[in-house]
């Protein structure tokens, strides 16, 4: 049973509130601004079956950086969007976000009042986008998609339209975002589905055709596309996400340095190919290709879910975003987090304990953040209630990725219970 935190009396922000109709001048000042932050960037946005269509519409874009947000206002003017943000991008500008029209809600929990922002939104005849992954993608391949997009499709019955950019996480990776590299990005905006194709597919046949479009592989782009990254630190932070070694099976001890990534138990060392690929210095290159690593990294998370053996328990320092001006500090607490009783966060804050817990079924997948900017740079996990976050740094290293790992996997697995039972 969950036990809030004691505030003495402080308001949390209300994310169920409407969002506002876009005025023109801020449809045109985003755009402007978002063609002022491409300048010096080699862009090109590509339209595909669009011929025609008008707002309603819905766009889903995958998410591999903050420029996702700048392309897609290049690629709906002069038309009225309204974005669904995440309550940290309303951190210390709520007004701002509220008035371009922003739809606020929390990462992984069950919003209601979300699906009544879209729904008018769309009624009003605007175009609703959001990104279905809910982050940015930790190694450049579509993350987890929730069951739910098909029924919201299904609800608003309005065309579907799917954003993909291509470059924007070789640019920038989600695991060293500080270090640009110099990588043209380029956009394609293609209509999927028409509200009559939506009548008449059911559910999962929505999922799957969303899926297919927004399909994508950074590195296999990459190397077809025959991009090369010829920057000196073209591996340092990727360990945060290929945190396992494959050659002696230690997790956690992997490092990066230069074009290099290596395992500090077995040393073992691979270079990062200007062409994205990998190659051992030594010994049997056993992933190539980045993306590989990462899905092998979750398999052995799975059987470990699969076969009981998987559990996580560390010290944590906690920051919590009850509203959006600040971060509280709460001190240290204990994280928690297994198949049975998903995460439970407990500590105490203003002279009173608090208990968080968001159970398997609550929690489809997982914020996590390398070297988090807005409060200190090191890797987190935030775990959102309907009305809080609390942002939790472990004491433990680099284990962030495999959390989000264990998150799905759980998921997933009393998804799968639960549909036996009910057959």
């Amino acid at each position: 049973m969950n036990k809030e935190v004691n505030y003495k009396n402080k308001k949390y922000y209300n994310t169920a509130k409407y969002p506002i109709r876009q005025p023109k001048i801020i449809v045109y000042l985003i755009w402007l601004l978002s063609k002022i932050a491409l300048i010096g960037k080699n862009y090109k946005v590509e339209k595909i079956n669009m011929e025609g269509l008008k707002p309603p519409y819905m766009i889903l874009s995958n998410h591999m950086y903050f420029v996702d947000f700048e392309l897609c206002a290049m690629a709906t003017l002069p038309h009225r969007v309204n974005n669904v943000v995440s309550v940290d991008g309303y951190y210390r500008r709520p007004w701002l976000m509220e008035l371009i029209g922003a739809i606020c809600t929390r990462k992984y929990t069950r919003d209601l009042h979300l699906v009544k922002s879209i729904s008018r939104v769309l009624k009003r005849g605007d175009i609703l986008c959001m990104y279905p992954e809910a982050r940015y993608s930790p190694c450049g391949t579509l993350s987890y998609m929730p069951e739910s997009i098909g029924k919201l499709i299904r609800h608003n019955k309005v065309p579907v339209v799917a954003v993909v950019h291509h470059g924007n996480h070789l640019d920038s990776p989600f695991w060293n975002f500080r270090k640009k590299r110099k990588v043209p990005l380029y956009t394609t905006v293609t209509k999927i589905l028409t509200p009559e194709e939506i009548e008449s597919m059911t559910v999962n046949e929505i999922n799957e055709a969303v899926k297919k479009a927004l399909d994508y592989d950074e590195y296999r782009y990459q190397k077809e596309n025959n991009i090369k990254i010829t920057e000196p630190y073209r591996a340092e932070g990727l360990h945060k996400v290929l945190y396992q070694c494959p050659h002696c099976m230690t997790e956690s001890k992997m490092s990066s340095k230069g074009t290099e990534l290596f395992c500090t138990s077995c040393g073992k060392h691979w270079k990062l190919n200007e062409d994205g690929s990998l190659s051992a210095l030594s010994g049997e290159t056993e992933f190539s290709h980045i993306p590989d690593w990462f899905e092998w990294e979750r398999e052995q998370v799975r059987q470990q879910v699969q076969n009981g053996e998987y559990s996580f328990d560390d010290d944590v320092e906690v920051y919590s975003l009850p509203r959006c001006w600040r971060f509280e500090k709460l001190g240290r607490a204990r994280l928690t987090h297994d198949a049975v009783n998903g995460f439970v966060l407990k500590g105490n804050y203003n002279g009173s304990d608090y208990r968080i817990q968001r159970t398997p079924t609550q929690n489809n997948s997982l914020h996590i953040e390398y070297d988090y900017c807005y409060i200190k740079p090191f890797d987190c996990v935030d775990i959102s209630t309907e009305k809080d976050s609390f942002y939790c740094y472990p004491t433990k290293e680099n284990v962030v990725t495999k959390l989000a790992f264990a998150t799905e996997e759980i998921y997933k697995m009393q998804l799968n219970m639960s549909k036996l039972k009910v057959h």
